[in-house]
């Protein structure tokens, strides 16, 4: 498989994961949900976990990959603040933990720019 088909599948396969995990182990996600939000925490991380699955499978599928990934790039941008809302309260929990949620902030780049290539890849597919 060429390394251009292999990204959109690592790309869903990263979003699948993460999904899973929301449902699977909910709360460590809960606390990353920030104060602001209205409603409970564990609904925030069951609808983000849900958005995953669907965007995984967006971008899994040759057909609705671009959309799906450009969607991929947004939702990235917005749970941005859950990330940082998990490096301010996590300043208090040991240092491999406080780097892993500083580690995060950075990562989001990436990431968004990942998703953004795979949309430009997906152009003209079906």
């Amino acid at each position: 498989m060429p390394r251009s088909e292999r990204s959109p599948l690592l790309l869903a396969g990263l979003l699948a994961t993460a999904g899973i995990s929301h449902f699977v182990t909910p709360r460590p996600f809960d606390a990353t949900i920030p104060s602001a939000l209205p409603g409970s925490p564990r609904a925030w991380t069951y609808a983000s976990g849900a958005v995953e699955l669907a965007l995984a499978a967006g971008v899994a599928l040759p057909r609705t990959r671009r959309a799906a990934a450009l969607a991929t790039a947004a939702f990235f941008v917005g749970v941005f603040p859950a990330n940082i809302q998990m490096a301010v309260d996590w300043h208090h929990r040991p240092t491999p933990f406080r780097t892993a949620a500083l580690a995060r902030l950075p990562l989001q780049v990436p990431l968004v720019l990942w998703a953004r290539g795979v949309a430009k890849g997906g152009e003209g597919r079906s």
